[in-house]
């Protein structure tokens, strides 16, 4: 447990998870908008 302790403690993982969950949410949103155009762009 003294691992996962230091893992939440650690500011350098925070950021590290924080810019991922960032990433992540970009990355989603992205796929949402391309695939609402190409379905917007068939009909």
């Amino acid at each position: 447990m003294d691992f996962f302790t230091m893992l939440f403690n650690d500011p350098v993982v925070m950021y590290s998870f924080g810019g991922l969950v960032i990433m992540l949410g970009i990355c989603v949103y992205y796929v949402y908008y391309f695939l609402k155009h190409i379905k917007d762009d068939s009909k």
